[in-house]
């Protein structure tokens, strides 16, 4: 639906509308995605609504008066005219309403008066005081029929309770399956304006649901929530859920605040949400699970479909004498279970639940987000395109919760807990009105600022309540800017300035019309570049090793479009374009000195692609794994050059004389089998780049010897600087990430010849090592140090103990005892003492047994996943290599060596006389 013409069609020639007379409207509470305010009070109270359902309309006003009496007709007029599914539909009016009968005719409009449904209308219109033919009303307008309906709910709620009108509500039973309710909130009274542009809709509207009665019901007979369950090995990993649905609400929850349990109410019906599916198979959630199924049958005797295949929860519910069945999605289920893997039945769940139906579901997505990891999980997983509608999505996050279980809260404690949309509301009014933030949400501004960057992720043209928020969230960035963060200029996690921080970035991605508000908003962090002529270049597009980041050598400015061509053939290549390389996530860390997030991706779908990022950054073109495009032709418009010296092809004369002087704030030096990405300002006054890439030509290839692998590596290792990154000093991955600090050891060759380089040596290891020989978490940070020292040796001429202190004789000596002497526990087995065996076959045996057995580890079926059985087979691997039974070095070390693999090393190799832990072994 396109809203604003729809409202531009309800409101066509009216200025505004008279709410004044001997009647008090109630407001309207506005949920779903099709449902649009048309009138609005002065305090934001929802008035009048229109939206749809099916292939039908309705439009509902907040009292009958507001259909009948004379100062709503110009309104009424246009209701019909929108509402009508053909010019010439017949207009039946129900004898509740027969003023507006009255009020019609006269006006000149033809009707029929005290019509039924019977009479085949097009449009129908009646009050919302009875709900026999609720059903039937519903059904009419999924046909495609427009219904114009008017009540009020708060006398209602006089006699039956706040707590009933939403779900009791006569006109309710019809309204709702559309996602509009009446409340029992007393609406306002006065003339208000019609804006040109749709109204929002508010952050909150009291609903009067019971939800601590609705907690009782599913904590009944819970005392926790035992995630591991009883016979489960592994605990299970939920996700946290973002409960953003006016009627969602957390039940389980962390002590970090994380919902891994939540409910809503949805229509007519009801949803309960599990973050694991391994949820529905613990015994020990069996009283939950329960619960949640009485809660779901809402009084009613409903059989229970069970999809998936989630037999556990099969038996569960049979044993419990529940009407049960496995099977897929069908019509007569009143519950059906399923996880949250597949969205095939998107639209049939919907309307299932919408008219009453009830839904358990379960699944993480944390696993589809490693899998995806260029994709949101809120907008793009599976369940969430099923439950997002229902206001509530799964993160593609994990919780850690300490001890595998977690407390029941108090009903009251858990009700009132963190919701995203009241923590919002109450930071906005903190912003507009300089109020002190009130205690939760004063300690959960972190949290704030990362669901709202989340939430902002979720398609909202689609959504008048999802694009509501967006406008609440753009109007106060609007009204503070976006803050400067730098090295110099920190900003705290859980502060204002990082709440904007990051939703400036997620609008900038989401909001077309923000882009054109950024230099309004803070034009210093607009740094100008000059725009270089349209630039031209090939780009390798055949890759057969994982997803590679190609270098243009071009920067795309802060918030600037930049214009690529691509040729034919790249279309439905699978090609992305990357603006950035700082991929490192900082979220998570109490203080950042830049964007917590800062790159950008585009699918190529089209031949000419307009980007742009709001922080800037390299351009890139994205290759995917198995690409066999070949080069391709790229023409690149409107961004800046970067320094870029590319071993064989830039002439260093060049380079001196005009490309290290090009303006891009970042600079990149490649190899054919390394990328260094730098500070501009780190490179241009540096004389030895030929050398220095020379020097790192030669590491890589002693990495590549060692690891036995072709000496051209299938795509270049990367490394790139950064001013804060997520982990570390350094780490691992593709790109490997450096802080700045750490330039001297990326790029002083004088001082690589003079006392050798480390750190980046051990994170290229890191990327070389195989979960076949690696023993986790014992030899993690030990063998990838294997790397560093056979380059320092090989290459640069560095013995061990020059290229790191740990490894001067006398450490050595004394970790060994240290070791030995407090039992050779593996618990101690780790980094430089995990590091030493290692050490001592290579003293023993040279670098050649390592290069030979890492090739046969490449040809290996097999390989065993635990460690234990993973070094017994390294140990007779090095033993059959070597010729020595180095069963007793292995086992005076501490490693599990198995009796029968001691017994067939001792048989098939002579004893290793020179075992240096021979001294050791009677200890």
């Amino acid at each position: 639906m396109d809203f604003q013409h729809a409202y531009d069609s309800l409101v066509r020639g009216i200025q505004s509308i008279n709410v004044t007379g001997d009647f008090n409207p109630c407001q309207l509470l506005l949920t779903g995605d099709r449902a649009f305010p048309v009138l609005v009070g002065s305090n934001g109270q929802v008035l009048i609504a229109a939206t749809q359902y099916g292939k039908g309309r309705m439009v509902v006003a907040a009292h009958e008066a507001m259909l009948q009496y004379p100062q709503f007709l110009p309104f009424v007029k246009n209701a019909l005219d929108w509402l009508k599914p053909s010019p010439t539909a017949l207009i039946g009016v129900h004898r509740s309403l027969d003023a507006l009968s009255k009020l019609l005719l006269e006006g000149g409009v033809k009707i029929y008066p005290d019509a039924t449904l019977g009479d085949s209308p097009g449009v129908f219109c009646r009050d919302a005081y009875d709900d026999v033919q609720a059903d039937d009303l519903v059904q009419f307008v999924k046909r495609g029929g427009g219904l114009l309906i008017g009540g009020q709910a708060w006398h209602w709620s006089y006699q039956h309770g706040k707590e009933a009108v939403l779900v009791r509500f006569p006109g309710n039973q019809v309204t709702s399956v559309a996602g509009v309710y009446f409340t029992a909130n007393v609406g306002e009274n006065g003339v208000f304006s019609v804006p040109a542009k749709i109204p929002r809709i508010p952050l909150i509207t009291e609903h009067g649901l019971d939800i601590q009665n609705d907690l009782k019901t599913f904590l009944n007979g819970v005392i926790k929530f035992n995630i591991k369950g009883d016979d489960l090995q592994k605990p299970i990993l939920p996700s946290p859920l973002l409960i953003h649905g006016t009627l969602a609400f957390p039940v389980g929850i962390s002590d970090t605040y994380h919902s891994f349990l939540a409910a809503a109410y949805y229509g007519r019906g009801r949803i309960v949400v599990a973050s694991h599916e391994g949820f529905f198979n613990l015994p020990s959630m069996k009283a939950f699970l329960l619960n949640a199924i009485s809660w779901l049958s809402a009084g009613k005797e409903r059989k229970v479909g069970i999809g998936d295949n989630l037999q556990e929860l099969y038996s569960m519910l049979n044993q419990a004498m529940i009407r049960c069945e496995l099977t897929d999605f069908k019509e007569g289920l009143g519950i059906y279970c399923c996880t949250a893997y597949n969205a095939k039945e998107m639209k049939s769940i919907h309307e299932f639940v919408s008219e009453g139906g009830g839904l358990l579901i379960g699944g993480q997505a944390w696993y589809w987000t490693y899998e995806n990891p260029n994709s949101s999980a809120i907008a793009e997983y599976p369940g969430n395109k099923i439950l997002n509608k229902f206001g509530i999505g799964i993160a593609g996050k994990t919780i850690e919760i300490p001890d595998n279980s977690c407390p029941v809260g108090e009903p009251s404690k858990v009700a009132s807990t963190y919701h995203f949309r009241k923590a919002l509301l109450q930071f906005k009014e903190y912003i507009q009105n300089k109020q002190t933030l009130q205690p939760p949400y004063s300690l959960w501004l972190q949290k704030l600022a990362q669901d709202t960057a989340m939430f902002l992720e979720i398609p909202a043209v689609n959504s008048r309540p999802f694009s509501s928020v967006h406008d609440d969230v753009l109007e106060l960035v609007q009204l503070k800017g976006i803050p400067e963060v730098s090295a110099y200029n920190p900003i705290q996690a859980n502060s204002d300035q990082a709440l904007f921080l990051q939703i400036a970035s997620v609008l900038y991605n989401v909001l077309p019309e923000f882009q054109d508000l950024v230099p309004h908003l803070n034009p210093s962090f607009l740094k100008p570049y000059p725009t270089a002529p349209p630039q031209t270049i090939q780009v390798n597009g055949s890759n057969a090793g994982n997803e590679a980041w190609r270098s243009t050598g071009m920067y795309a400015a802060p918030a600037k479009t930049v214009t690529l061509i691509f040729p034919s053939s790249a279309i439905g290549a699978k090609l992305q374009v990357q603006i950035g390389c700082h991929t490192d996530n900082l979220t998570e860390h109490n203080e950042w000195k830049r964007p917590p997030v800062m790159t950008r991706r585009f699918e190529v779908q089209s031949k000419k692609m307009e980007v742009s990022n709001l922080w800037g950054g390299l351009l890139y073109v994205i290759v995917p794994e198995k690409s066999s495009l070949g080069y391709i032709s790229v023409t690149i418009e409107g961004a800046t050059k970067a320094p870029y010296f590319k071993q064989g092809e830039t002439s260093i004369q060049d380079w001196h004389e005009n490309i290290c002087h090009y303006p891009a704030p970042w600079a990149e030096l490649e190899t054919e089998n390394i990328i260094l990405t730098l500070p501009s300002d780190a490179v241009r006054s540096h004389d030895k780049i030929e050398f220095l890439l020379k020097t790192w030509d030669q590491m890589m290839r002693a990495i590549a010897k060692l690891a036995s692998i072709p000496s051209l590596f299938p795509r270049p290792e990367r490394i790139v600087t950064d001013v804060q990154i997520s982990t570390g000093w350094m780490h691992s991955g593709y790109p490997i990430m450096s802080n700045v600090g750490a330039l001297p050891d990326i790029i002083d060759v004088q001082a690589f010849y003079a006392k050798g380089t480390w750190g980046p040596i051990h994170e290229l290891g890191h990327n070389q090592q195989k979960s076949g020989w690696n023993f986790p978490p014992h030899t993690t940070e030990a063998t990838c140090n294997l790397w560093s020292v056979y380059v320092n040796e090989t290459v640069l001429s560095i013995s061990r103990e020059i290229a790191h202190p740990d490894l001067l004789p006398k450490a050595r000596k004394e970790r060994i005892e240290n070791y030995i002497k407090n039992g050779a526990n593996l618990e101690d087995f780790k980094v430089f003492t995990a590091l030493e065996p290692y050490l001592q076959l290579q003293e023993a045996f040279g670098w050649e047994p390592y290069i030979h057995i890492l090739a046969k580890y490449q040809t290996m079926s097999n390989i065993p996943d635990d460690n234990k059985s993973k070094m017994n087979l390294w140990a007779e691997t090095f033993s059959q290599e070597v010729n020595r039974n180095l069963g007793p070095f292995f086992k005076t070390w501490g490693w599990p060596i198995e009796d029968k693999i001691s017994e067939k090393l001792a048989r098939s190799f002579p004893a290793w006389a020179e075992d240096p832990m021979v001294k050791y072994q009677s200890s």
